[in-house]
């Protein structure tokens, strides 16, 4: 992802390829204030929609290099053809013989050649209805498309009226069309066609199609060019499937005042009166409501098997239903937003023991299959075989393939995790993979090296790596052998260590404390909450509690109180619950808190690869209650106790004393703890603290009076919390129905926040959710369908087809901002708040 900046020029790493963005606040539309930055942010997020309707194809761009202008001072545009001669030599590339000579297309099929065409202000990307064949040259064509261009005195109301009449004809010869709103004036509509189809066929077919519906409806329909003819009625431009046309792609942004896109539609929306163009911000949105409603056009056309699709061989090798693996359509996956690509390592006991080696790479998982492993040592290589792309549901797989099916036997997922990207060439791949928290990978720095054929079945050195990425010596790793637990030590390790822990600190003089009820009771474990603030509020405090500030990272986590018996820690929610069961890597050990007991305060934490937390990455653990899921999902997602305070410890309730004294008996508990338990250091500086939070894209800070006592249970101004990503919890009310891709789940939810007249509608979120939050939250929401309206205040627009339940969730968003009506703005889900009831949810101004 690439937003924003004030830098010049700056150097980034996408999809393993590096280049060079420039000027990333330049206003490329004025009127909007959108910035390049937002240009290259948006292409990037777009590109999994996007990439099938473009791939193969030769892109024609227009190229606003001042930005677009204002309507009343448009800036300069030009088409560009022929890919620049600074372009990266990594950018794909076909020619095409024109009368001046052959002329090279940029060909657009992944992330990277996206961002720099975004770089050079490549605004508009144009493609024709045809891909190349492939020896290189023009393909057949695959795409019909007519083009419905409103004259003066109608709009895009009488274009779908137009749209209407063409599906009736179309659908009747067995094409069905689909419907973009072209982000400038009118619709074009897209259907497949028969393989074998000339270009030269198709303009004769859309001719007819336009000449026919002209007839038909003369008073509003024209199919001649002519401006003189075009007042009051709609174009049907049928030109544009000419073999030397191109279109506007679906996806792309327009060069209009505002940054409209041409976006694919469903037919009940261009049917809704209330049809406008979408800009590029709702369609992103959109990208988690409904998918793209037009993928049946993607790669190919109407459903063909496609040369082009990443999957194709992945799909020709199996049967839906005969094997467990997932076997999906022929499309891109997508990694969530900003965070780095993952792997797996599955173990496959197949007709021979062997390792597939997996990378997540432009939306699949390139895959190797290696007999040995990972080697040990940078002073061996072990062979690696290219095989078929996979999906990226397939890293999650883990089952027993049918004997006689493709890869036939049972697979195991031996360790997985996240990697950073050095490089990534057709004939050398070097990156830094780490994998779970005490798996058997660790954190190493490999290459993979072709040294023979290319794609399928060439044939690669997998290296271990000398040294990291910073110039230290690597350690050695495990031995794999053949027919060994890749998990299990080589027959020559040296034993494990003793698991004691080192010798514990003295605790601190604490002066005169209360003696302690135990065990604690349920009204004992409710823990201290902190008010929302501003960093200025934050700041007058700080001044004014004295003794300097004391600010902690605010984690994204959720809240858990920890009760230490002496030999083992059990984990409590906000609400009560007893949690300890979900989070067996915290409390199926010995801490090393010592003999004495002890309750703590602190932060279940999930952390990203690179030490971000992500409370997303929490959902995969919060919710579960089988022991197998749990067992499973803490291999996948491993979660860290963050602690910041102690209650009680030994025979002493120590909540009256004040922080600072809390927080050194704290130290002293926890200075034998194991690794996933953890006290985290103190900011003295308020402003230090914001910038370290947004350095590392922390969720905020939290300021605490160094002298306060804790309050069980309480909200008081002794602990202030400034958030940097705005975040609010919200009670979920109803659903809206899905469509395309969504249809058999939800579209997007309906919100509401607690209010002096009831539960008050907040908005609708329909992005941020993944395919198995969709399940989970379904399941949860469907025994609490209700026929009432919980809600104060839903618009007639958003309740028209609501499925109401009974406000007992509570979930949390992010959002931009609160309109002045009360409702989210660009709201996108974070996940379940199960740790919350309906009654805690506040506005958080």
């Amino acid at each position: 992802m690439v937003t924003g900046g004030g830098a010049k020029e700056t150097l980034v790493r996408v999809g393993g390829r590096r280049l060079r963005v420039t000027n990333l606040d330049k206003v490329m539309y004025p009127e909007t204030g959108t910035t390049k930055g937002e240009v290259i942010d948006y292409y990037t997020r777009i590109a999994p929609l996007l990439i099938p309707h473009v791939i193969g194809r030769p892109v024609t761009r227009k190229r606003w290099v001042e930005g677009v202008g204002t309507e009343q001072h448009p800036e300069p545009v030009f088409f560009a053809k022929d890919l620049e001669r600074g372009a990266p030599a990594w950018v794909k590339r076909a020619p095409i013989e024109h009368s001046g000579g052959a002329k090279d297309y940029p060909l657009v099929g992944d992330v990277p050649t996206l961002v720099y065409l975004a770089q050079v202000a490549s605004l508009e990307l144009h493609v024709p209805q045809w891909r190349f064949a492939p020896d290189g040259g023009r393909g057949a064509a695959d795409r019909l498309v007519l083009d419905l261009d409103p004259g003066p005195g109608v709009g895009l109301a009488e274009c779908a009226v137009v749209a209407g009449w063409a599906r009736t004809i179309l659908t009747g010869m067995g094409l069905e069309p689909y419907p973009v709103t072209s982000g400038s004036k009118g619709i074009h509509l897209y259907a497949a066609l028969p393989p074998g189809q000339s270009t030269q066929a198709a303009s004769a077919l859309a001719n007819e199609l336009a000449r026919a519906i002209e007839a038909d409806h003369p008073d509003l329909v024209v199919s001649s060019m002519k401006k003189t003819e075009r007042g009051g009625k709609v174009l049907i431009d049928w030109s544009q499937n000419n073999g030397a046309k191109t279109t506007i792609a679906p996806y792309s942004l327009r060069g209009r005042p505002h940054p409209t896109v041409a976006a694919p539609r469903t037919w009940a929306e261009i049917e809704d009166p209330g049809l406008q163009h979408l800009l590029f911000d709702e369609v992103l949105e959109r990208m988690g409501t409904i998918g793209d409603p037009m993928q049946a056009l993607g790669f190919h056309s109407g459903g063909r098997e496609a040369e082009a699709g990443p999957l194709a061989a992945y799909i020709s090798k199996r049967t839906a239903g005969r094997t467990p693996e997932p076997v999906p359509s022929n499309a891109l996956g997508e990694t969530p937003h900003g965070e780095m690509p993952t792997f797996v390592i599955q173990e496959h006991h197949a007709t021979a023991l062997h390792w597939d080696f997996r990378l997540e790479h432009d939306g699949v998982l390139v895959s190797w299959a290696v007999p040995r492993g990972v080697p040990h040592s940078y002073r061996r290589n072990n062979l690696a075989i290219q095989t078929e792309d996979h999906p990226m549901d397939y890293g999650s797989f883990e089952g027993t393939i049918p004997a006689g099916e493709y890869g036939g036997g049972s697979v195991t997922i031996w360790d997985d995790g996240r990697y950073e990207l050095e490089k990534w060439r057709d004939d050398e791949i070097i990156a830094t993979l780490e994998g779970r928290p005490g798996g058997p990978l660790g954190r190493v720095r490999l290459a993979l090296i072709r040294t023979g054929g290319e794609g399928e079945k060439s044939s690669w050195l997998l290296h271990r790596m000398k040294t990291d990425a910073e110039g230290r010596t690597q350690p050695d790793g495990i031995v794999v052998h053949a027919g060994q637990q890749g998990d299990e030590p080589p027959p020559d390790s040296p034993p494990d260590p003793p698991a004691h822990a080192p010798a514990r600190a003295s605790a601190p003089d604490r002066g005169t404390e209360t003696p302690a009820v135990w065990p604690p009771t349920a009204e004992l474990l409710r823990p201290m909450l902190s008010t929302s603030a501003t960093a200025g509020i934050a700041r007058a405090a700080a001044d004014r509690w004295g003794g300097g500030a004391w600010v902690e990272a605010k984690w994204d986590g959720i809240r858990a109180v920890g009760v230490w018996d002496g030999t083992r820690l059990r984990l409590f929610a906000r609400s009560g619950n007893d949690i300890t069961h979900r989070y067996p890597e915290l409390t199926d050990l010995d801490a090393g808190f010592g003999p004495d007991r002890a309750v703590l305060d602190g932060e279940l934490v999930a952390l990203e690869p690179d030490g971000r937390p992500s409370f997303p990455l929490l959902q995969n653990r919060m919710n579960l209650e089988r022991a197998g899921d749990i067992i499973r999902e803490s291999r996948r997602t491993p979660v860290r106790y963050y602690l910041f305070d102690v209650l009680v410890h030994g025979e002493n309730d120590l909540t009256q004393l004040p922080l600072t004294q809390r927080r050194e008996v704290l130290e002293a508990i926890a200075t034998g703890s194991v690794e996933p338990l953890v006290v985290p250091p103190v900011f003295d500086d308020v402003d230090a603290a914001l910038d370290a939070s947004d350095r590392l894209r922390l969720e905020g800070i939290v300021v605490k009076n160094p002298g306060s006592a804790y309050v069980r249970g309480g909200r008081t101004d002794a602990w202030l919390k400034v958030k940097i990503t705005r975040t609010q919890e919200v009670v979920i009310a109803g659903i809206r129905p899905g469509k395309g891709g969504r249809s058999g789940t939800f579209g997007s939810l309906l919100l509401g926040i607690p209010g002096p007249d009831g539960l008050q509608y907040a908005g609708r979120v329909g992005s941020g959710f993944s395919d198995s939050t969709l399940a989970v939250l379904l399941k949860k929401l469907t025994p609490l369908r209700t026929e009432d309206n919980p809600l104060v205040g839903v618009p007639a627009l958003d309740q028209r087809d609501a499925l109401w339940v009974r406000p007992e969730l509570v979930g949390e968003v992010e959002f931009g901002e609160f309109t002045p009506g009360g409702i989210l703005r660009h709201s996108r889900w974070r996940g379940l708040r199960p740790d919350k009831s309906p009654a805690e949810v506040r506005r958080e101004d």
